[in-house]
């Protein structure tokens, strides 16, 4: 769970607020294959506004899909990201 942390660490030095409801491990492991950036940033520890600004930015950290103005997020490259594929059997 130290990877999370460290995540969290640097979405707070990105300027972004770290989440109240951050995830708990076994939610970011049981979550859906694609997830709205909301819950993305709850995976990554910061806010919606903050994930939506970042999209908007072209610098959030992993690929989003756009479907008409439905944004969504690959749940595989939040946990390649936080450091949890391994756990996952990637």
């Amino acid at each position: 769970m130290g990877e999370i942390a460290t995540n969290e660490m640097t979405a707070q030095e990105a300027g972004g607020q770290v989440s109240a409801g951050a995830m708990s491990l076994e939610e970011l492991l049981s979550l859906p294959a694609t997830v709205n950036v909301t819950t993305a940033g709850r995976a990554l520890g910061i806010g919606r506004d903050k994930a939506y600004e970042l999209i908007r930015n072209g610098s959030f950290p992993v690929r989003t899909l756009t479907l008409g103005r439905t944004v969504r997020v690959p749940t595989a490259e939040l946990w390649k990201l936080l450091g949890l594929e391994e756990r996952r059997g990637g």
